[in-house]
């Protein structure tokens, strides 16, 4: 029986830093009653509060929800408000650092980007964030700009060669996500393991981006089920055979 559903957030539970539609906060609201859930996603922890918090009842349910932001270099739990209990953050040099060798994979990588929408670069505290178009760039320009991730593979390339103490990956739509060598979203199940005493075999993860390269991809390596999704849409009705699984397992107990 699995005790643990574990989801990625852009592309999966909602569009990229969209908030999640009535649909989707009914289903989560409705598998928090059943089992505990958890969302690990490269976004910090305003993208969280704005796209699942903010759509999601505020009552004692949150306490089986455990939020692991910048791909679980930070975790956040419920007790009577929502805390931080830990953040792998970069020191000032590691920043630089980063900083410095995307400047030059995005020059060497000979990507033409045209127009943007605010920064590429953004500074999560535990993650450096690189956004193709801009943190702000519209869903639809996004979308049609990488979605075979062959232009973020070029970058992620280049990275490896320069990063080789950090974990590079891509994700989301348009975006390379670096965090701390080992410090990925397989930490942040492990942490999970540890934190809610929850085994590997117990847990479910679904993601849009379980690809050699992409964000969701270190999960595997844990050995918790994995289910790839296309899109939100597809995300709804695993939930929904979930939720009946569940169902099924309780009433026979």
């Amino acid at each position: 029986m699995k005790k643990l559903i574990i989801f990625d957030l852009d592309g999966t539970l909602a569009e990229s830093k969209a908030p999640l539609d009535t649909e989707m906060a009914e289903l989560l609201t409705r598998l928090l009653t059943t089992a505990k859930v958890a969302v690990i996603s490269g976004g910090d922890w305003p993208q969280f509060e704005k796209q699942v918090l903010a759509k999601i009842p505020q009552n004692s349910l949150l306490k089986r929800l455990s939020i692991l932001p910048t791909c679980g270099t930070k975790y956040y739990h419920y007790t009577t408000r929502w805390e931080p209990l830990y953040a792998e953050n970069f020191s000032k040099t590691e920043k630089e650092l980063i900083t410095n060798s995307l400047n030059g994979a995005i020059a060497q990588s000979g990507i033409a980007f045209g127009k943007l929408w605010g920064e590429q670069m953004e500074d999560r505290g535990s993650q450096i964030t690189f956004s193709g178009l801009g943190q702000q760039a519209p869903l639809n320009e996004k979308s049609r700009w990488d979605p075979d991730f062959s232009k973020r593979a070029k970058i992620k390339t280049i990275l490896d060669a320069k990063l080789t103490g950090f974990a590079v990956n891509m994700g989301g739509t348009t975006s390379i996500d670096i965090t701390k060598h080992g410090i990925d979203k397989a930490y942040g199940i492990y942490k999970l393991r540890d934190i809610l005493k929850i085994s590997i075999l117990e847990m479910i993860f679904l993601g849009d981006a379980l690809i050699p390269g992409g964000n969701d991809q270190p999960v595997r390596k844990t050995g918790a089920d994995c289910i790839k999704v296309r899109d939100p849409e597809e995300t709804k009705r695993v939930i929904e055979g979930i939720i009946a699984c569940l169902a099924g397992v309780n009433s026979n107990n």
